[in-house]
């Protein structure tokens, strides 16, 4: 009898439990519209491409970093002279070319040392350009301009292929919801929604629908959409709970 009872409190409190969750995935509107979640557009990993050890980080969590800008440097001290020592032999080939450039217009010399004088320049142009993008590993630059949300590394420590820094794109945002099966088909790519975020941010945002799930979710009887929401001064941070209407439905 007492096992029978448990049995009965258990599936009790899961009916309720499903009653209550339905409404918050999205299968009926609040009065404000469906619940949502504004998420960053981009979330990205960042990390060395080569092991080395860090001389300067350049920005702080928090900080705005454009597409490009540099984020961190390692000691590059042998990389920098191995560039420093091709750049001047690929200078002393092309000096050596424009010294026999009037021998070679004369016919001075062979044909085999006017061919020799050439591919030792560009072998010495080549050897220069390598040593300069092995020099460029040592930065590590940010792959997209956005907000730096995690800093993990400082001054002297040791990097490899592990994260060492996140950076995610908040211009525009991902508003991710999901809605009742009913809306099928009365939702599409291009559709316009209003974004209205938790406080204190509760103010309408005018979003479009970039995503429609093509898969229905049996269980709970819903499908999920995405909305880009343009963020152009940064004014909404990633992260906030909120609600989205669809005007017309």
């Amino acid at each position: 009898m007492l096992a029978w009872k448990s049995g009965w409190v258990v599936a009790t409190t899961l009916t309720a439990f499903a009653a209550y969750a339905l409404p918050a995935a999205g299968q009926s509107p609040s009065r404000d519209g469906y619940e949502c979640l504004i998420e960053p557009r981009l979330d990205v990993s960042v990390s060395s491409a080569v092991p080395g050890v860090v001389e300067r980080v350049l920005v702080e969590r928090g900080e705005i970093v454009k597409k490009g800008q540099e984020l961190v440097r390692l000691v590059a001290g042998i990389e920098r002279a191995a560039y420093d020592l091709a750049q001047a032999r690929a200078e002393f080939a092309d000096r050596t070319n424009a010294r026999n450039a009037e021998l070679v217009d004369e016919k001075l010399i062979s044909s085999n040392e006017k061919d020799q004088l050439e591919t030792e320049a560009l072998l010495a142009s080549l050897e220069k350009r390598e040593a300069l993008e092995v020099l460029k590993l040592r930065t590590i630059r940010s792959p997209i301009a956005g907000v730096v949300a995690d800093r993990r590394i400082d001054p002297g420590e040791f990097v490899d292929e592990n994260e060492i820094m996140r950076v995610v794109q908040i211009d525009p945002l991902n508003v991710e919801v999901v809605v009742p099966v009913s809306l099928y088909g009365r939702i599409e790519a291009g559709s316009a929604g209003i974004v209205r975020p938790e406080a204190p941010f509760d103010e309408d945002y005018s979003a479009k629908v970039v995503i429609v799930d093509r898969v229905v979710d049996a269980a709970s009887g819903t499908f999920g959409l995405r909305l880009e929401l343009a963020n152009p001064k940064s004014q909404l941070p990633a992260g906030l709970k909120c609600s989205v209407s669809f005007p017309g439905l």
